[in-house]
């Protein structure tokens, strides 16, 4: 087996097992169960906020230290948060104990860009897609068998709630053990470069003819270009650290990004829409228990599941559509399907059935990944080579900040401090409200669009 397939297999079984956590459709139910003193409105207001706020405090942190400490070690780190987050949620009862865990998984949660940067300081550019797609698969495939593992046992009554976070607990143990495993990386996108490259790094291929090769970037706006020499397809200089080249590099990246207008479109929408989405996945639990209280929420595991297969198949379908191709109808798309997943998130704050709220779900959830797909697709068309996860992580931060003040002001005491029902209105508005602005948008194009018609054909009848 070829080294770069054994390394992108080896990290697919890693992420597999981190995200195999059978416990988390119901969580909610185990924390305001009996097995803590805790009510499900003390969940919501006191517990999950801290989560938001600790991936919020940590993420800018996260992804520096990720590139400077290239990658392995934040990936161990990122499987020991788990197990110490899944301990505390199995054998602490307190709410400041809970708290605690919250920040562990503030942690566990911002260390996963570690996980998507890793192979690609591990492979080939032309590697990329590939790598990407197996990445991407584990997540889905540790998700998807999470939830139908979840609903099967607690289905048949085999398990209740606390033996699914055992499961859990035990999936990062596991997670850690293949950690270990990993090779080490040599260099980093920013702070870690052959020291032959001034500001973007060449890759040498290994497998080069017996011969010099020169290797030129071409440049873009925002970044510069360099060539380097190869000898034999090893590159002679290991690569060393340097704080300067680092700054410059991420400036130019950003710089690079945020003057482009199709970036910037798109990102808002990225950001806004991630803060929404986050939050209904994170509260829907506390609606579908306040539908039907006596229910428990019993069907969780299988919604979840059903949700990652279908939201699999239509970010696929955003991928054969190539919906990124047809520019003239972007913001049509952005407009229409944030008016859908405002109106399933309304519909189910308004329901009496905890059904139609699991297919209002699972609906919001197709459109999400279809459109969130495509905005991957489209600012990463428009973005320089090799800044696409700083410019991403930074439309997450955005995303986090955004969230922090709906959390703050929707779900604490500190804001309204509104019940799930009410939460998951204003949710609706909230999407809504973005449908109406891109609408808006699409109108004042047309409008503008006529008016320089309008101006040509005048000049063109006075010429």
């Amino acid at each position: 087996m070829q080294a770069w397939l054994r390394i992108s297999l080896l990290l697919w079984v890693f992420g597999f097992f981190r995200e195999f956590r059978p416990s988390e459709p119901f969580v909610t139910e185990y924390l305001s169960g009996p097995w803590h003193n805790i009510t499900a409105e003390q969940v919501n207001k006191e517990i999950y906020p801290f989560g938001t706020y600790a991936v919020l405090a940590q993420l800018a942190v996260i992804f520096l230290i990720t590139d400077i400490l290239r990658y392995k070690p934040i990936i161990i780190l990122s499987a020991c948060t788990g197990i110490i987050l899944f301990a505390i949620l199995l054998w602490t009862n307190l709410i400041w104990e809970l708290q605690i865990g919250q920040v562990f998984y503030g942690t566990f949660m911002a260390t996963e860009v570690a996980y998507y940067t890793y192979i690609y300081a591990k492979v080939d550019k032309e590697r990329y897609q590939i790598v990407t797609g197996h990445t991407r698969s584990a997540i889905l495939c540790g998700k998807f068998l999470g939830g139908v593992f979840a609903q099967v046992f607690v289905s048949t009554e085999l398990m209740d709630y606390k033996d699914l976070h055992y499961v859990s607990f035990g999936s990062q143990i596991i997670s850690l053990c293949i950690a270990l495993l990993l090779p080490p990386v040599r260099k980093s996108l920013y702070f870690y470069t052959d020291s032959g490259s001034e500001l973007l790094d060449v890759t040498a291929k290994n497998n080069a003819e017996d011969q010099n090769v020169q290797t030129e970037v071409p440049p873009t706006k925002g970044t510069i270009s360099v060539s380097t020499s190869v000898s034999n397809g090893i590159s002679t200089m290991s690569p060393r650290f340097s704080w300067t080249r680092a700054y410059e590099l991420l400036i130019n990246h950003i710089v690079s990004a945020y003057t482009n207008r199709t970036v910037i479109r798109w990102s808002f929408w990225w950001a806004l829409a991630t803060c929404g989405q986050v939050q209904v996945i994170c509260y829907v639990q506390f609606l579908w228990k306040d539908i039907e209280p006596s229910n428990e929420s019993f069907y969780n595991g299988g919604v979840e599941a059903i949700v990652t297969l279908l939201g699999a198949g239509s970010a696929m379908l955003a991928g054969i559509a190539k919906t990124s191709h047809h520019k003239k109808w972007h913001m049509w798309i952005l407009t229409v399907c944030s008016l859908f997943m405002g109106v399933f998130t309304i519909v189910s704050s308004l329901t009496n059935s905890v059904w139609i709220a699991y297919v209002m779900y699972i609906l919001f959830g197709v459109f999400y990944f279809f459109i969130i797909t495509t905005a991957s697709a489209i600012v990463a068309e428009n973005l320089s080579e090799d800044s696409f996860g700083l410019i991403f992580g930074i439309n997450t931060l955005v995303a986090l900040v955004l969230q922090t003040i709906l959390t703050v002001v929707v779900v604490t005491d500190a804001g309204f401090g509104l019940q799930p029902r009410e939460q998951f209105f204003v949710y609706g508005c909230y999407f809504i409200v973005l449908a109406i602005m891109y609408f808006g948008a699409v109108i004042i194009r047309f409008i503008l669009n006529k008016l320089q018609c309008c101006d040509n054909g005048n000049s063109a009848i006075q010429e």
